[in-house]
């Protein structure tokens, strides 16, 4: 694969995602369709959703007919190979279905099941991200770098609570906790993959979230890399980006600063949280 194969794949993953991105901007602000995926969870599927994914597949079809696809809504298209699109047409759902503006089409890039490239399109925010592993990350054209802090407690971290939080131990909680005793600040903006790009550009320090799948941090995980920074498992061992779990850093010193608290860290009895809401 040549530096000219990965400009034009990181192009047409620029234009998936932007022609995603105007999908979500028709549907802004305007009455639409939300749906539970399941009776039993809180995860949300919109009009939207739908709409957006289908000008996602229609670029990438058209653009690389031989390259396969997994997308959230409609699954896997095409056979198996070294490289896999990963396509989130609406990644901050709940987000978008509140009229929150932090949320995202983003499409991303595996090279032999790592994140390799990507493109992300926050169209309420008017940010658009790119990059990739050997291609430096961009915000709006513009170069970014991650952060240089190198001390937890002078850091702002990001993360997230998986749907299925309520059902399960491993749920993030005490993580929560544990991290607010020792950082500077923590965010939840509900956005995995804008979440990675914050990272990537600076505004946050590192990351960590559960419960996540492939198309929700295979665009981010690859700018972040493009941006200098470190993506990982939550014991720092390399990332598997189908384990549902990624913790991402600004560096070394911060990864392994973050994966001590991790590894540190035992959940608490659901009890103790009064409960199953209804």
């Amino acid at each position: 694969m040549t530096p000219s194969d990965a400009d034009a794949l990181l192009r047409v993953a620029r234009r998936a995602a932007a022609a995603g991105a105007d999908q979500l901007r028709q549907f802004d602000g305007n009455r639409f369709a939300v749906r539970r995926k399941g009776r039993h969870t809180c995860e949300l599927i919109t009009d939207a959703d739908e709409a957006a994914e289908a000008a996602v597949l229609a670029v990438l079809h058209q653009d690389t007919p031989t390259i396969p696809v997994l997308a959230e809504e409609s699954g896997h298209h095409g056979e198996t190979g070294d490289l896999l699109w990963c396509v989130d047409p609406l990644d901050g759902t709940t987000n978008f279905a509140h009229g929150h503006p932090f949320f995202c089409t983003s499409v991303g890039l595996l090279r032999e099941g790592k994140p390799w490239l990507g493109a992300i399109v926050a169209p309420r925010m008017d940010e658009v991200f790119w990059g990739g592993c050997g291609l430096g990350a961009f915000c709006n054209g513009a170069p970014v770098q991650v952060s240089q802090r190198t001390t937890l407690s002078q850091s702002v971290l990001g993360t997230g609570f998986a749907y299925d939080r309520r059902q399960r131990l491993d749920n993030n909680y005490a993580e929560v906790c544990r991290f607010a005793h020792r950082v500077g600040g923590l965010r939840r903006g509900g956005a995995a993959a804008v979440d990675l790009a914050y990272v990537a550009c600076g505004r946050l320090d590192g990351y960590w979230e559960r419960g996540l799948k492939a198309w929700d941090t295979a665009a981010g995980a690859a700018i972040l890399q493009g941006a200098g920074g470190q993506v990982c498992a939550y014991d720092g061992s390399p990332l598997d980006i189908h384990s549902g779990r990624i913790l991402a850093a600004c560096g070394p010193e911060m990864q392994r600063q973050m994966t001590a608290v991790l590894v540190a860290t035992r959940p608490l009895p659901l009890d103790c949280y009064g409960g199953e809401p209804s």
